[in-house]
């Protein structure tokens, strides 16, 4: 049986339990304020919000370097013969691509990078289906097939609270965001085609989040077994609230809170909420 080992970058913001439990290496992206540069896995995300907060320009961030990567996947080698590595999505970072440069000089084990197309905990979703699939001794080919099928039913929404980041950081023009602050709209954010996309623009956050929770209704609804997170930049009250809410209306949805951390919170700002889920089996 090959021994099969999991890396991932900083962006899924795992929890430390899930990364010793089943021994994830973890390749932290970077958050450069001026001058400084932070790793983002030691910043937490609330002092992460407070120095934004202080800080008179947006950050802007970094992908691990190529050696990094090529160290890391060399070390895994000698151990295992096969390395599944994920990543936030290529359409926002260069991670991947270097990701996939640093496995073509790996010799001794076969590397496979994995395109998330989308990042934070629905990322963290495709690590957690394949590290209990390698713990329960099933192949990469049996694990690929299984992440294929959370891909087809992975689902995840972004409400963001101030437009100012999304300008900022190149995602809205001018124009937008000056009608978008003006109107008091919340856009709905998600992923199409690995970039983050405006899904629909409302008036409100109230009404920005009764849409999401819409969507997680339409697949609730049918049955099957879900599993959700909440995801919070800075908010956690606001996210047990939406965590609750879900766990009172449906007994097939498991729902657990993440957060944005300091990569992602630079570009969506504080304060933004997400809800993601798939179908478990």
């Amino acid at each position: 049986m090959s021994k099969i080992a999991i890396v991932t970058d900083s962006t899924a913001y795992l929890d430390q339990e899930t990364i010793e439990q089943y021994q994830i290496k973890v390749l932290p992206l970077s958050v450069n304020f001026g001058e400084e540069t932070i790793e983002e896995t030691n910043l937490g995300y609330e002092k992460f919000y407070d120095k934004m907060r202080s800080f008179p320009d947006l950050p802007t961030t970094s992908q691990p370097a190529l050696g990094h990567f090529i160290e890391t996947y060399e070390q895994l080698a000698r151990d295992h013969d096969a390395i599944l590595s994920f990543h936030l999505s290529s359409g926002i970072s260069g991670t991947f691509q270097t990701a996939v440069s640093a496995a073509r000089s790996i010799e001794h084990a076969k590397v496979y990078p994995f395109d998330s197309e989308i990042s934070c905990e629905p990322q963290a979703f495709f690590i957690r289906e394949a590290a209990q699939m390698i713990e329960d001794g099933k192949d990469v080919d049996e694990i690929f097939k299984r992440l294929s099928e959370v891909r087809e039913t992975l689902q995840a929404y972004f409400i963001v609270d101030d437009l100012n980041h999304l300008h900022r950081g190149g995602r809205l023009s001018g124009a937008q965001r000056l009608i978008g602050s003006a109107l008091k709209i919340k856009p709905i954010l998600t992923f199409e085609n690995k970039v983050i996309v405006p899904y629909e623009k409302v008036r409100t956050y109230k009404r920005a989040l009764q849409r999401v929770l819409s969507f997680l209704d339409q697949s609730a609804s049918e049955g099957k077994q879900i599993n959700a997170s909440v995801i919070h930049a800075n908010a956690l009250p606001e996210a047990e609230r939406i965590q609750k809410e879900i766990q009172e209306k449906y007994d097939n949805v498991t729902v657990s809170i993440s957060y944005f951390g300091p990569v992602i919170g630079t570009h969506l700002g504080e304060n933004s909420i997400g809800v993601t889920w798939y179908e478990s089996n």
